[in-house]
This record gives C-alpha cells, sequence and structure tokens, in this order.
C-alpha cells in the first residue's frame, strides 16, 4: 500500500482539515484510502475513521518501536495510506512527524497556511525541505498542499514559485464550515462535530489525487510480518469488559484487535446507563469522565466495577479509566461526584493541562501490565489531577513523564491498575492484561 504523510508547517495550519479533504478527493476518484495519524492522538484519528469509514492506524515510533510502527502500517488496507503529522514537521523530541516519515520511507507533502502569502509559501517549503538534511532523518519533501489559499491570482503566485522538485498538490480554500470547535484535550471529536459533508466535497475538488499518487510510495516493510487479525473464538476464551461511550471513546484501534484475538470482548457503556456484563475482567479507556461525571456517578456500571474489583477481577484503568477508579471527581463547576472508589485517590479537572509528554515507566512491583524491572513507554496528556492517600501503592517508578506526582505512577489496589499513562498493544502490555484474566 503506497502511502504519504501530510506534514504542517507548524501547529495549527489545518493538517486535520486537509488530511479529512485529501482522504474524500481520494475516495471520490475511486480509491480505497487508509487513514493513519502520526503520533499518540485519539480526536484526529475519529475524524479520519467518520470520512474514511474504517479506522486510522497510529503511527508512533515511541509507543511502537520502528518495526512495530512498519506492522501496524502494513495491518492497513487501501491503494493509499494517507498519514497526519502531529505538531509541525520536526516538532517532538522522542517522535515526531519526520520520524514516522523516515522510519517509512515515506514522502512529506507540506500543509502550508497560505492565507497571506505566494512566494513565501515556496521559500517556506524550500526552507523546510534544505533543513532535513541538518537532521539524523533521510527525508523526502516532495510537495504542498496551500491551506486557506484563494483560487486565480493567488493560487497561481503560489504554484509558480514553487520550484520543480516541490510538488503542487492543490489548495483548500478558506471556509469557516471547514473549522472544527476545540475544547480541553484538543478539537471535539468526529463523532461529536463531524465537518460538514458539503464544505469537506468543495475542499476535495481542489485538491490533486493525481500529484499525490505520483508522489506516494511503497513503505520500508517491517521485519517481522503482522500476524492474521481472527476474532477469539466463542467458549473458552475469557470475556473482557470494555467500557465504550462518551466518556470513555480513547481506545486504539490495535489494542481493540489485540484484546478480539485472544478474548470475547464485551463492550458496555456506563455513561448511559448500562450495568458491568458478566466478565473475566474489565478494560476501561480514557475519554471524557469529566464532562459525564453526574451520568458515571449515578449509573449502576462503577458500582459493578468495584464490585468486581474487591473479588479480584482484573480490572485496567487508563487516564479517563483512572479517573472513574478513584473515590470522587470534581469537574470543572466544582461540584465532587463519586466514582467507583476503588483506588484511593480523589480527581479535581483543573484549567490547564497538568501532563503533556511521551512516557517512559519502569515497574517495582508485579502489575497487570508489566513484570517486575520493566519498562514501558506509553503517552500522558490530561486536566485533572490527582491526591492520593498517604498509604497508596504505586506501580512504577517514573523514568520520563510527569505521572500522578511527578515521580510515581499507577496506582494499584487488589488487581486493579489505574494510571493516566495510555499504552499502546505493541508495547506488550495488553498482552500482559489478558494473561491474567
Amino acid at each position: 500500500m503506497k502511502g504519504v504523510v501530510l506534514a504542517g508547517t507548524a501547529s495549527g495550519v489545518g493538517k486535520t482539515v486537509a488530511t479529512l479533504a485529501t482522504l474524500r478527493a481520494f475516495e471520490s476518484a475511486g480509491r480505497t484510502v487508509q487513514p493513519a495519524k502520526a503520533g499518540p492522538d485519539f480526536i484526529d484519528p475519529s475524524h479520519h475513521a467518520r470520512v474514511a469509514d474504517r479506522p486510522s492506524r497510529t503511527l508512533d515510533p515511541w509507543l511502537q518501536g520502528t518495526d512495530g510502527l512498519r506492522r501496524n502500517y502494513a495491518r492497513g488496507d487501501g491503494d493509499v495510506c494517507v498519514i497526519e503529522g502531529m505538531m509541525g514537521l520536526y516538532d517532538g523530541d522522542a517522535a515526531s512527524t519526520a520520524g514516522v516519515a523516515a522510519a517509512l520511507d515515506l514522502p512529506v507533502v507540506l500543509v502550508a497556511d497560505a492565507s497571506a502569502g505566494m512566494e513565501s509559501v515556496a521559500a517556506t517549503a524550500l526552507g523546510f525541505r534544505d533543513y532535513a538534511d541538518r537532521t539524523p532523518h533521510d527525508l523526502d519533501v516532495a510537495g504542498v498542499i496551500a491551506q486557506r489559499a484563494h483560487g486565480g491570482r493567488h493560487e497561481s503566485g503560489i504554484r509558480e514559485a514553487l520550484p520543480e522538485e516541490l510538488t503542487y498538490c492543490g489548495r483548500i480554500a478558506p471556509d469557516e464550515a471547514l473549522e472544527i470547535p476545540e475544547r480541553h484535550l484538543g478539537l471535539e471529536s468526529g463523532e461529536e462535530a463531524p465537518v460538514d459533508d458539503a464544505a469537506l466535497d468543495d475542499a476535495a475538488e481542489t485538491l490533486r489525487t493525481d500529484r499525490l499518487l505520483d508522489v506516494a510510495r511503497e513503505p520500508t516493510p517491517p521485519t517481522t510480518p503482522p500476524g492474521e487479525a481472527s476474532e477469539a473464538a466463542d467458549g473458552d476464551s475469557p470475556r473482557v469488559a470494555v467500557a465504550a461511550d462518551a466518556a470513555f471513546r480513547f481506545v486504539y484501534p490495535a489494542t481493540r484487535e489485540r484484546l478480539r484475538e485472544r478474548a470475547t470482548v464485551v463492550p458496555f457503556a456506563p455513561a448511559a446507563g448500562d450495568d458491568l456484563p458478566p466478565c473475566d475482567g474489565v478494560y476501561l479507556p480514557g475519554g471524557y469522565p469529566e464532562l459525564h461525571a453526574e451520568a458515571l456517578g449515578e449509573g449502576p456500571a462503577l458500582a459493578s466495577v468495584a464490585d468486581a474489583a474487591a473479588e479480584g477481577a482484573p480490572v485496567l484503568g487508563e487516564c479517563g479509566g483512572l479517573i472513574a477508579l478513584a473515590e470522587t471527581l470534581t469537574t470543572a463547576d466544582g461540584d465532587a461526584h463519586e466514582m467507583a472508589g476503588v483506588l484511593p485517590a480523589t480527581v479535581e479537572r483543573r484549567d490547564r493541562y497538568q501532563a503533556l509528554d511521551h512516557v517512559e515507566l519502569r515497574a517495582r512491583r508485579e502489575t497487570l501490565t508489566a513484570g517486575t524491572g520493566e519498562r514501558l513507554r506509553g503517552h500522558e496528556f490530561h486536566y485533572s489531577a490527582a491526591d492520593v492517600d498517604a498509604d497508596a501503592r504505586f506501580a512504577f517508578d517514573v523514568a520520563r513523564g510527569t505521572g500522578i506526582d511527578g515521580d510515581r505512577e499507577g496506582l494499584t489496589e487488589h488487581r486493579t491498575l489505574g494510571t493516566y499513562c495510555h499504552v499502546h498493544p505493541e508495547s506488550g502490555a495488553f498482552d500482559a492484561f489478558l494473561d491474567e484474566l
């Protein structure tokens, strides 16, 4: 499957809109397109999935390692893969869009804000192309999409200024209907605030899919090919209950695949009033429990999760899942809501983010996702802070990142683990969890 990376010259230049328009343009041209996202984000991929009608692959060398990243790419399916970058092309010390493009040996098409420039867009693109020589990455900056560019003289001025080695791949006109609302943790999700379809169709018409296909190429394959994904057999396979609703929506597609390969996955919706279904273990992913705290506090599911935890069932909570497993959650309006009460902590929503980084943890003891002394790599991004009891037990020391208190991460009680750290199945964490079922 050929691929191309759409990389921004900076954050906020409209990479997500450019990616969605590119996905729509390829589909309109009769191509089957596979979306992907560089970095650990969950929100942009939700918009990709809505437009492409298939999950967006997560590509992050810190979370997955180079060969794991290549395996995750290889699990995609389509004529062409369109990868949305993170931040600016070269930004990010632990992982960057440039690092993803280099790991796959895929070309980069720059998304440049052309709202106030013509020749300067070409100068910016040339600067990004030449800067690659000053990095450790063997990078091919091959083309440009002019974001927020008008037609006529504006477009022709940009196109004519570009040198021959930089392919002009079209433009996206300024349109308020293409703007995606923002809140804490980034954009609103594709389920909540989908981009207007008519505006997306208009944006797709001014992109050049023929040139994007000419630029795209086959990636470097993984050393170890991905295994064939398969549904777990009924009967003897363990049952894992996975929270899946508006409060718990941050799950990588590869995580769902790994869980289904080894267990019977039983989804339930705590914020919608579902109770915990019969199961051998529970996975509470990240999401927005702070926006659904009242429904979670009044519903039956968290009390049932607490009962299951007390009886020794393995329970894993990531970020939003950690919050749900705590004693109380105080929301932005100051209201405190009862949560599951499994972990000895109270959580409060803050006005500014409390952590944003790639993370590395070292296990202090045997825990649900790692053995003693093992290291896990992940990602943290949250606006809440946890105040833990003095006798709380932690599963990890923090080698990189913020964790729960700056030095420690992973509250544990019974066979329950709650952590602010999101991990990818390539880390082995979910295999360790499934081994406990």
